[in-house]
């Protein structure tokens, strides 16, 4: 890689399209230039605590991620070096002993809930993304997915939601939606949207030697 990779990060409420918009981007620019990040795969390990404890933390605050870690390997990944990926179970809400070979490539797209609410991360970002989904779809979206890829009860589901998903949404990540450079009010779908930041990256990646 001749240049300083280029790093595009996309917040949003959990169920917000976060991962459709990364996605969309990924398969736009070209699977071979670009990388996914996810936030969630830097939960911190929680096997020191029974699974009762576990099942009640509130993963929704800054506190629950290595953040740490994530820094450091988009840091390498910006210098054109790989990284050891971890790979975190959300059906036990532990991290695996294994992990991935990610990299290197010339586009880092992170994607997760807080991460334009850090400074640090948001300093290293090329483009800031803030996917703004009502928050009816988003609950709705996640409700689907924890059950279906999560082996989440309904009941568990809406608990969470209630009681640390949404106060987190109000106190850290919709504050942070006054970072973003881009605000997309339709997600993966908003194709304008995706065609803009397309050719944002482009030129970014030219004025970049990349």
């Amino acid at each position: 890689m001749a240049g300083k990779g280029v790093l595009i990060g996309i917040s949003g409420a959990s169920g917000s399209g976060k991962t459709l918009v990364a996605h969309t981007l990924y398969n736009s620019l070209g699977s071979s230039k670009v990388v996914i990040l996810q936030e969630d795969a830097y939960y911190k390990d929680l096997s020191d605590l029974p699974f009762e404890e576990r099942t009640k933390f509130n993963f929704d605050h800054p506190d629950a991620f290595d953040h740490s870690l994530l820094i450091h390997q988009v840091k390498e990944l910006l210098k054109g070096r790989a990284i050891e990926h971890p790979v975190y179970d959300f059906t036990t809400h532990t991290r695996k002993i294994e992990t991935k070979i990610v990299g290197p490539h010339s586009i880092i797209i992170l994607e997760g809930i807080l991460i334009l609410s850090i400074p640090e991360l948001r300093d290293l970002m090329d483009i800031k993304i803030f996917v703004d989904t009502p928050a009816d779809m988003c609950f709705i979206r996640r409700l689907e997915r924890d059950i279906r890829e999560r082996e989440r009860t309904v009941d568990s589901v809406i608990k969470q939601y209630q009681k640390t998903v949404r106060p987190m949404f109000m106190q850290f990540i919709e504050p942070a939606k006054r970072y973003a450079d881009i605000i997309i009010p339709h997600g993966g779908k908003n194709v304008i949207a995706i065609d803009i930041i397309q050719a944002k990256i482009e030129n970014l990646l030219q004025d970049q030697g990349n």
